[in-house]
């Protein structure tokens, strides 16, 4: 299989939470765009956090059945991402992905947020990048 890196196959315009989001509005984002988890970034587009659907399930419960207030997604979200650069390798980010997560990885320069690489699009360009493993005859 040729190289073939991350910035080929990123999500370019990932759905990203603005740092002082409530975990409310981050829950509606996922909801709406049918994400599991996305980046957290300041103004700035500096990555601040990841926050996933289960980060966010206990403090939908609280607000949901005991009234509590919504917080800021700071106080849900992960804090300590792993980040790939652009000329990162797929094959290097999916041997990664096949032994643990994240099921996403935010896509840095510079330390600010230029995309997204997920297991589907990791899929897709194993898939499309495959024929040199088949045998023709």
């Amino acid at each position: 299989m040729h190289s073939i890196l991350v910035k080929d196959y990123m999500d370019e315009n990932p759905h990203a939470i603005m740092k002082d989001a409530t975990v409310r509005d981050a829950v509606t984002v996922l909801m709406k765009e049918q994400i599991s988890g996305a980046p957290v970034i300041d103004t700035q587009k500096n990555l601040v956090g990841f926050v996933s659907e289960q980060d966010c399930i206990q403090e939908m419960l609280n607000d949901a059945f005991y009234c509590e207030g919504s917080p800021d997604v700071t106080s849900v979200m992960s804090k300590d991402v792993q980040t790939v650069s652009p000329n990162t390798s797929i094959v290097e980010i999916a041997e990664q992905m096949a032994k643990r997560p994240p099921k996403n990885y935010p896509v840095c320069a510079d330390g600010k947020l230029i995309g997204l690489i997920s297991r589907r699009l990791i899929l897709k360009a194993l898939l499309e990048n495959d024929d040199d493993c088949y045998i023709h005859t």
